[in-house]
């Protein structure tokens, strides 16, 4: 089946695109969308330029278009691009998120695609071990809740990453996954990557209690190299 890859770059867009492809779908085209608010409600925002990169290092070809974030705005503007592909059906990384599942399910079915969401509800630990154990590399790029501060910023996900974040899940009862808007992440390298991402220039922004790394320089490397 022909499909279209919803991305940010990602860790849940990233491991839901890994496990089409592993289940066989013949990813056409990866989708972003490019939202002009940083508060969006269906779209990723921090350093969601490098995209282009993330499709350079997969070898898929990306198309995306602007919205301006606001809710229903948004959606019709996604409905209007993937109206636009010659695919079948669009794999979604969406987790837990109602609002999210719900508008993608309602584009599909008035598009007559078929809406394919490999993470839909899975358990929020058991997905980081994976991204984990499949040597995924991910690094936070956003913080946005009670309880993380600026060291989180260029953090990869790992294990004592994990075991911090279920501390923090229990205290401020955060999403694991981040799912709630709680942080953001950039997936550098991944098993179906060709070329993974290099950092190359960097920076901290921090204001009251979030903030953001952002990356100002970024090429690809091949996978033999070290990112950092």
């Amino acid at each position: 089946m022909r499909v279209a890859a919803l991305v940010t770059g990602g860790k849940d867009s990233a491991l839901a695109l890994y496990r089409a492809l592993k289940e066989g779908y013949e990813v056409k085209f990866l989708v972003t969308m490019l939202p002009q608010r940083e508060d969006s409600w269906m779209f990723h925002f921090p350093n969601i330029h490098l995209t282009d990169l993330f499709a350079k290092a997969v070898e898929i070809p990306l198309v995306k278009a602007e919205t301006i974030g606001i809710k229903e705005t948004e959606v019709k503007d996604l409905k209007k691009l993937l109206a636009t592909l010659d695919v079948e059906g669009v794999v979604s990384g969406v987790i837990s998120s109602r609002y999210q599942k719900e508008r993608i399910d309602k584009i599909c079915r008035e598009l007559n695609l078929k809406s394919i969401a490999p993470l839909w509800q899975e358990d929020s630990i058991q997905l980081l071990k994976e991204i984990i154990n499949l040597n995924f590399e991910v690094v936070i790029i956003g913080v946005y809740a009670y309880g993380f501060d600026k060291s989180w910023l260029g953090r990869n996900i790992n294990q004592a990453t994990l075991n911090d974040l279920i501390e923090l899940n229990d205290k401020y009862h955060i999403s694991l996954v981040g799912e709630g808007g709680e942080y953001e992440t950039l997936v550098l390298d991944a098993p179906f990557f060709k070329k993974r991402i290099r950092l190359l220039q960097t920076d901290r922004i921090w204001e009251n209690h979030s903030g953001y790394l952002l990356v100002r320089e970024a090429k690809l490397v091949d996978k033999a190299e070290k990112v950092y």
